[in-house]
């Protein structure tokens, strides 16, 4: 197995101690609820304001929706598998990727670390809307929504596949791939919420 962590096998019952300073420990954790509630709150603003501030015809602005859905799919598995998974050739990309991920997959059921702190997510957040407001103008407030709704899915599943049973239906391969990626082959699996780039750039793991 590729070593992603700094443990030799990963610890499914412990947690790391990032930080020497208590203040910073605790803001490195957060409950998943956090994160998702906000952004759900911030995509029922946007979507208020692209409704009652633009032109855009409601029709257009649910495919523009959509397609942040879309796209948010991408920048998923993009993330996982370049950011996340970056080669650690130097000190300072070494400390960013466990930080990030690496520290993940050493303690994979951490709930408290299943999702960015609050203020990394609202920097997000923040970056997110003034790029796509760039590119597209008003099309923005419906496109945002999409793609944080793409992300609270992600986080959704992302807790749910490491706190719980897989289920005896479709969703199980959610479930199959990610322990494949934490337990078997970390080069591979790298859509949580869903195989489809996986599946089209050829990184679905092999059948068992």
């Amino acid at each position: 197995m590729k070593k992603i962590g700094r443990l030799d096998r990963p610890d499914n019952s412990g947690s790391a101690h990032m930080f020497e300073s208590p203040v910073l420990e605790k803001m490195s954790r957060t409950h998943i609820s956090i994160p998702i509630v906000m952004f759900l709150v911030i995509s029922t603003i946007s979507f208020y304001y692209a409704l009652t501030t633009t032109e855009i015809q409601l029709s257009v602005g649910l495919l523009v929706l959509a397609s942040g859905l879309f796209v948010f799919t991408f920048v998923e598995y993009m993330m996982h598998k370049h950011f996340f998974h970056m080669e650690p050739d130097t000190p300072v990309k070494d400390k960013l990727q466990y930080s990030v991920h690496g520290v993940h997959h050493d303690y994979p059921r951490d709930k408290d670390r299943l999702a960015m702190p609050p203020f990394v997510s609202a920097a997000y957040v923040i970056i997110f809307y003034f790029v796509f407001t760039f590119l597209m103008g008003d099309y923005a407030l419906y496109f945002l929504p999409g793609f944080l709704i793409g992300y609270t899915g992600y986080l959704g599943v992302h807790y749910i596949v490491h706190a719980f049973q897989p289920p005896k239906n479709f969703l199980k391969v959610l479930w199959v791939n990610h322990a494949i990626h934490h337990y078997k082959d970390p080069d591979v699996a790298f859509g949580v919420s869903s195989p489809l780039w996986d599946i089209l750039l050829g990184t679905m793991p092999k059948k068992q």
